[in-house]
């Protein structure tokens, strides 16, 4: 109740009203980029300054390998369960989508947690940051085989484009030059950026999710007509990929902030970056099929529900 209750998911949920009431209420694009970006830059340089003072341990390489192996398991499963029920394309684009990760979702996942009081690593947004790129590869790798077993040509994958799109990615590339910038300088550097990183970020996350509200009610009707297993897979999916993620978590023991996480990571499906890559490497599959999915319906499932439960069931399996 406390999730849903915070100012900044209740400006989600009232963008989302507003959206569905059809309001002319709207966010202008550059200031959705400029508010995307502030937070991106805010989240880089908190990770930075806690990697700064805690150095690189056991622990925290434990959680970026599970972080990578996350990103390659999730992609190859949703694929060859969804290719049983939809076509090989429509799966690798889905697959691609829901195998990397939200920032939007993984943001006020962290903002629960320090209302809640659980500790986590700044390493964390280095896994989210290694998360993104390996379903995109993996799932455009599946398409294009299965557009050659159609055409019966053999179609390139340029890996190397496709990682330098990844990691020179504008936003991509400011979270992780944010961690590096925080790690050099310090303290001494999160003392001269708090009033930005720190002070103004819970008001500038809570006007980002009110655009987010708008987006996501307006992706409901992309949504009309589409097969009734895709939208149970859309419900089902994240919570199946966070206990995968939260088996792993026990396996290796690993703390429980970083548990949550990394479900929470596991549970979210792109919708900006996975998108912009799609457009160009599947034209073939529309947009509003994959979008629809994760921004009309994962994307406020997590964030209403998702985040607190997930807690709930980290807490439960640790014994917290």
């Amino acid at each position: 109740m406390s999730t849903i209750i915070d100012p900044a998911i209740l400006f989600f949920i009232f963008g989302v009203f507003a959206g569905l009431v059809k309001s002319n209420l709207e966010i202008p694009q550059p200031i959705t980029r400029f508010l995307s970006l502030y937070l991106l830059m805010a989240l880089g340089l908190k990770g930075g300054f806690a990697l700064h003072q805690s150095g690189l341990t056991l622990a925290i390489t434990t959680s970026l390998g599970i972080a990578i192996f996350l990103a390659c398991v999730v992609p190859l499963v949703s694929y060859f369960f969804l290719k049983t029920k939809i076509s090989a394309l429509d799966s690798a684009a889905i697959a691609a989508t829901y195998g990397s990760v939200s920032a939007v979702t993984f943001i006020p996942a962290t903002q629960y947690l320090n209302h809640v009081q659980i500790e986590y690593g700044g390493h964390m947004a280095a896994a989210m940051a290694l998360m993104e790129s390996p379903a995109i590869i993996l799932a455009i790798f599946l398409a294009n085989r299965a557009k050659s077993s159609v055409s019966q040509t053999k179609q390139s994958l340029k890996v190397g484009k496709l990682l330098h799109e990844s990691f020179t990615d504008g936003a991509q590339l400011l979270l992780l030059g944010a961690m590096l910038i925080g790690i050099l300088s310090g303290p001494d550097g999160q003392k001269v950026m708090a009033p930005f990183s720190v002070d103004l970020f819970k008001g500038m996350l809570a006007f980002f999710l009110l655009d987010m509200g708008l987006m996501s009610a307006k992706s409901f009707a992309d949504l009309k007509g589409k097969p009734r297993v895709l939208f149970l897979y859309a419900f089902i999916a994240p919570l199946c990929h966070s206990l995968l993620a939260l088996s792993l978590c026990l396996l290796f023991q690993v703390e429980l902030g970083n548990t949550i996480l990394l479900m929470v990571l596991a549970a979210s499906a792109s919708y900006i970056a996975v998108p912009a890559v799609l457009r160009h490497a599947l034209p073939e599959v529309s947009p509003a099929l994959y979008m629809g999915m994760s921004l009309g319906i994962t994307f406020p499932l997590n964030i209403i529900i998702g985040i607190p439960l997930y807690a709930l069931i980290a807490k439960w399996a640790l014994g917290s």
